[in-house]
């Protein structure tokens, strides 16, 4: 899934617990997240303004790097350098924009990493070149421009290569803690289960199974 390079980017573990182990968990983050993305999710909500033509919830692939997901919106405006779009005359420039809940942080650039592959997937699609695109931020409303250069697509090509690795191996890779990081996570409780008043990993496991055990006796006395 295309959206998983973001996840990969934050955290290779989170990614490998989510697209491998089938896991998830929602918290306050990833909620408001769900509410942002809407109306961008929603396709019927496309639209024209003159020489612009907003798609949402696009949905893209890439045979080169076996990926495949959707846009939250691709902007295309007429340029005579752009791609050829079936059902509408001359051409059209794509300008994909990806919708974060929250404000920019410096200190992650996972989502420029998934606005690339999105580009990278319209390329290979339209046959054209998407040279910018853009992360909108619903807290202060305002867009930050990504340029798509050749270290960051290199980037995306390493990870969906390592990506694919692990998925084939069916590895998840162990823990990196980060204290930043792992607070924000909704799956924090799944990775870094609690230990309890145990002293150890095995002693937290052996009161787990005399739990069930006790609620199994239970039942059949019952």
């Amino acid at each position: 899934m295309l959206s998983g390079i973001e996840h990969f980017e934050y955290c290779q573990r989170q990614w490998a617990l989510i697209h491998i182990e089938q896991l998830w968990k929602d918290n306050g983050l990833t909620t408001a997240g769900t509410i942002v993305h809407e109306r961008a999710d929603d396709y019927a909500q496309s639209e024209t303004r003159g020489d612009l033509l907003i798609l949402r919830n696009l949905r893209v692939f890439s045979a080169t790097l076996g990926v495949t997901g959707a846009c939250d919106v691709v902007e295309f405006r007429r340029s005579d350098s752009g791609a050829t779009l079936r059902g509408r005359d001359g051409r059209w420039q794509p300008y994909p924009v990806e919708y974060k809940h929250g404000g920019a942080q410096p200190y992650n650039r996972a989502g420029h990493y998934q606005l690339c592959c999105e580009a990278m997937c319209l390329e290979e699609m339209l046959s054209c070149t998407i040279p910018a695109g853009a992360m909108y931020y619903n807290k202060n409303r305002r867009r930050e421009v990504v340029e798509f250069d050749e270290e960051l697509r290199q980037r995306v090509r390493d990870d969906l290569a390592s990506m694919h690795a692990l998925f084939e191996r069916g590895y998840t890779p162990r823990v990196k803690r980060s204290k930043k990081r792992c607070r924000s996570c909704s799956l924090v409780n799944l990775c870094l289960p609690e230990l309890g008043s145990s002293e150890s990993a095995s002693s937290y496991i052996n009161d787990r199974i005399e739990e069930v055990a006790g609620g199994l006796n239970q039942k059949t006395a019952e």
